[in-house]
Parts: structure tokens; C-alpha cells; sequence
């Protein structure tokens, strides 16, 4: 009797390049689900602008436990059309390119950006304020597309990385402290975030390598 290795299954090796895939392999449905999502802000701007409430105080208030629920809510709130405005073409730009491995892997990476960013606020915000905006995600997307590949090891999305942070470099900016109504809390936590998104998910797809390459016992 001896003891071989056996051949990663096929699905496994499918997986594998799923993961180091540059863009989306259906990009008419990431890019509807991108859309909608952006159209989706816009209704909510829309509704916020008819309304006689002000639905943005349903945003994060800082260390406040009714306002925790803001976490859920903030991302879709925006401080009037000009924040919108600054805020679609990068929704819609890095969440079409986060949806590479698949809309699947998209609404993970999403979750984790979306309430570490969010608790991120709420615990290190300012007190004073509403934090509402896409901005958390939107770092978070970027940062995630920026090291995705260096923990897949994709030559192909290093080089989009490259590309993107020559591209939107200036975004950078707002990691820091001291621009007036600008949350760099929900910005320094969303990228965090993004970092750990791209990790985790990173790690997943290996963990399903490895488990699918166990040895097996061949009569001989």
C-alpha cells in the first residue's frame, strides 16, 4: 500500500482563478447590480429632498446606543446632491471591479467594509454630528481592490491596483484628519476594513485548496 497525493479537484482550480480574476465574468450583471445600487442612492437623496423629516439623522451618532442603528442606515444617507455627487463615480467604478470573484464574494467583502465601517464611526466619531455617506465603502472597496492581490499573488490585480491608485490617489487625502465635515473615521475604517475583507476571503480560498488536496490511500 502506498499513500499519494491526490489532484486538486477541478472545481478547486476554477475557484482558485476565480479569485485572481481582474474582472467580473458576467459584467452586465455587476454592472446592473453597481447601478442599482447608485440609483438606490439617489431615490433615498430623492425621498430625504421631498420629505418634510430629515431622514439623515438616522445616520451614525457617535458612541450613542440609540444611534447605533445608524450603522445600517448611513452609507445609503447623504449630507445633500453635492456629497451624492462626489460619491458616484467611485461607488460605481469600485464596486463593479470588487465583483471579480462574483456577486457572492462582492456581498461578503461589502458586509464586512460596511459594518466595519460603521462601528468604526461609531466608536471613534465625533459626538457633536451625523455621520452619514457612501464615502466608508468606497475606501473600503478601494482598499480592498489595492491588496487583494498581493494576498492572491495576481500579477493582473496588482497591476489594476497600480492603475486605480494613480487614478484616484487624491482620495488618500481623506484618510486625514483636520478637513471640516469630512468623517476620516469612516474613511481610515472602511479601507481597515477593506484590508481585512481581502484577507479573510483571501484565506478562505486557500483554506478550500488545501482541504481539497488531502491524500488518499491507492492499493498498489
Amino acid at each position: 500500500m502506498s499513500t499519494l497525493p491526490v489532484n486538486p479537484a477541478p472545481e478547486t482550480d476554477a475557484a482558485t482563478d476565480a479569485a485572481k480574476r481582474v474582472l467580473p465574468p458576467k459584467p452586465r450583471a455587476a454592472a446592473l447590480v453597481a447601478l442599482s445600487f447608485t440609483l438606490l442612492l439617489y431615490l433615498v437623496e430623492l425621498v430625504d429632498v421631498i420629505l418634510p423629516g430629515d431622514l439623515d439623522q438616522g445616520g451614525i451618532h457617535s458612541r450613542a446606543l440609540s444611534g447605533l442603528d445608524g450603522v445600517l442606515f448611513a452609507p445609503v444617507l447623504h449630507a445633500g446632491w453635492s456629497h451624492l455627487f462626489a460619491n458616484t463615480v467611485p461607488v460605481l467604478v469600485f464596486s463593479f471591479l470588487a465583483m471579480a470573484a462574483g456577486i457572492g464574494r462582492f456581498a461578503l467583502v461589502t458586509a464586512i467594509i460596511w459594518v466595519g465601517s460603521g462601528l468604526g464611526v461609531w466608536l471613534a466619531g465625533p459626538s457633536d454630528g451625523v455621520t452619514v455617506g457612501a464615502s466608508g465603502l468606497a475606501f473600503g472597496w478601494l482598499a480592498y481592490l489595492l491588496v487583494r492581490g498581493l494576498f492572491n499573488r495576481a500579477a493582473g490585480q496588482i497591476l489594476v491596483a497600480v492603475v486605480l491608485l494613480g487614478v484616484w490617489s487624491g482620495m488618500l487625502a481623506g484618510l486625514l484628519p483636520g478637513n471640516p465635515g469630512v468623517s476620516w473615521q469612516g474613511h481610515v475604517f472602511g479601507a481597515l476594513a477593506g484590508v481585512l475583507a481581502a484577507w479573510l476571503t483571501s484565506r478562505t480560498g486557500k483554506s478550500r485548496k488545501a482541504g481539497s488536496a488531502v491524500p488518499g490511500n491507492l492499493g498498489v
